[in-house]
């Protein structure tokens, strides 16, 4: 499912217009974002959380030569699912 997939399935469960749920889920990327930055952690009860994680500098091999490279310290962003998510795939 793309972003307009996804904009047309919020619209028809939730009985918004298309351009309101574009700029619901506009808002909701904006405000996750914004919170992720901000060093927050996001979590949606029975869906997930979203943290952010640092990850360390490391050396590493290029696959084409064997040749040791090194690898920048960096946030990675990480996402739990929750049990009602869980669930539902399942």
């Amino acid at each position: 499912m793309n972003k307009a997939e996804l904009i047309d399935a919020i619209a028809a469960e939730s009985g918004l217009t298309k351009a309101d749920a574009k700029k619901a889920l506009d808002g909701f990327v904006s405000a996750t974002s914004t919170a992720l930055k901000a060093g927050d952690k996001l979590s949606l009860v029975g869906f997930g959380s979203f943290s952010v994680s640092k990850r360390e500098a490391r050396t590493g091999r290029n696959p084409s030569n064997g040749q040791e490279i090194k690898i920048a310290a960096k946030n990675v962003v990480k996402f739990k699912a929750g049990a009602d998510l869980t669930g539902s795939v399942n």
